[in-house]
């Protein structure tokens, strides 16, 4: 679950790769937030442990620190997750600035994973469980503007329950190659479409396999994938996904297609794990949220990579071919919709839209208590989806 900060999610079988840890750097922090295991939910107090008298009272008194009432800088450090990143110590060279964040992070978020060399990029993928398992292989596609590192907990339990699991990070996310556009790769529909099958022969992944799909601009281009290769299919898992030509794109994603404004934008360091708490009724602790936060905050690269993906995206084409091409008279594969249904993003309606068109073959499955990104909120649900699903 977001909120958890158990290591429930550090065993598979058999993973690919573990890369060697470093120690992190001694994190001092002029401000200690409250946590206890299981998810936060937004609005929760937060207690506030200071040196002064005046903040002391200001935490009996149920006040929050980053109230933009007393803190300009409310509008970024309203939750504890980005507060923790950004806070501002009385000496900043020497505790919390981008070099310390940047030591103390790098070592994380890498769980089951090593780069891989497609073609002429290179991907990081994680992977778990065997290629000999019974039940065949899954493919774990994330959307924008995250990472593969969202399927850590479920890629563990799938592999435990006999799956072999694979989930990279697409090109310009995560802790993938960031090609410059304009050189070789320039974040395309078909340029992803293309990058992928190789990626698919370099993992010697030949027979059918399962799909798993969430998210934005990426995620949709996993379901225009499998649009274009039923026969690689065995079936589909859809978590909160657009689907429909009515369905809505959020506000950081268009923000990302004005000029100069898309610019600022894409070069913030909290972008992502601001934009899964604006999804989820919970907050991320914020060692998930230094993962989310690491490619942003090591390069500019991500941003642009990020910026000039939202700018190539054709929602409305993209969305209706989708809506078009999984309709009762076109697509026979069976999909299940895994949906979380307090996602601020993506309402339930999309969903249950989208099962009448073919509910013959679309089954929905309501993920109560997630949000935009169930399989982050909830995976212990998603696993209990996808085994009744997949088996």
């Amino acid at each position: 679950m977001s909120g958890c900060p158990c290591p429930c999610s550090t065993s598979a079988s058999s993973p690919l790769s573990l890369l060697p840890s470093t120690p992190a750097a001694p994190r001092r922090s002029s401000v200690v937030f409250s946590s206890s295991c299981g998810p936060r939910r937004k609005g929760a107090r937060v207690v506030v442990a200071a040196s002064s008298s005046s903040n002391d009272e200001k935490a009996e008194a149920g006040e929050k620190e980053g109230d933009p009432a007393f803190n300009p800088f409310g509008f970024v450090t309203d939750n504890p997750s980005s507060r923790s990143a950004i806070q501002l110590p009385e000496s900043p060279a020497q505790d919390g600035n981008v070099g310390q964040m940047l030591y103390r992070t790098e070592d994380k978020g890498r769980e089951y994973g090593k780069s891989v060399r497609s073609g002429e990029f290179r991907w990081f993928v994680r992977q778990t469980g065997s290629p000999d398992t019974r039940r065949g292989t899954i493919m774990f596609i994330h959307g924008a503007p995250t990472q593969s590192f969202s399927y850590r907990t479920v890629m563990a339990q799938m592999a435990d329950a006999g799956y072999h699991c694979f989930a990279p990070d697409w090109l310009g996310f995560g802790f993938s190659e960031m090609p410059q556009p304009g050189y070789g790769f320039d974040y395309k529909e078909e340029e992803f479409h293309k990058a992928f099958d190789e990626l698919l022969g370099t993992l010697n992944i030949t027979e059918p396999f399962y799909l798993v799909v969430q998210g934005f601009i990426v995620g949709s281009y996993g379901l225009t994938w499998a649009l274009k290769n039923p026969s690689k299919l065995r079936k589909i898992a859809i978590l909160n996904s657009p689907l429909t030509v009515s369905s809505p794109v959020p506000g950081v994603i268009k923000q990302l297609r004005f000029p100069l404004l898309g610019e600022f934008t894409c070069q913030n360091a909290i972008l992502a794990e601001r934009f899964i708490e604006a999804g989820s009724p919970y907050v991320l602790k914020s060692e998930k949220a230094d993962v989310y936060r690491l490619p942003y905050l090591s390069s500019g690269a991500p941003g642009f990579a990020l910026l000039e993906a939202a700018r190539r995206a054709n929602f409305q084409d993209v969305l209706g071919r989708i809506s078009a091409g999984f309709s009762s008279n076109s697509w026979e594969i069976p999909i299940l919709l895994a949906w979380g249904e307090s996602d601020k993003y993506l309402p339930l309606s999309i969903a249950e839209e989208f099962q009448k068109s073919n509910p013959k073959v679309v089954k929905l499955k309501t993920i109560e208590g997630a949000g935009h990104m169930p399989q982050e909120d909830w995976p212990e649900k998603v696993v209990s989806a996808l085994n009744s699903f997949l088996f």
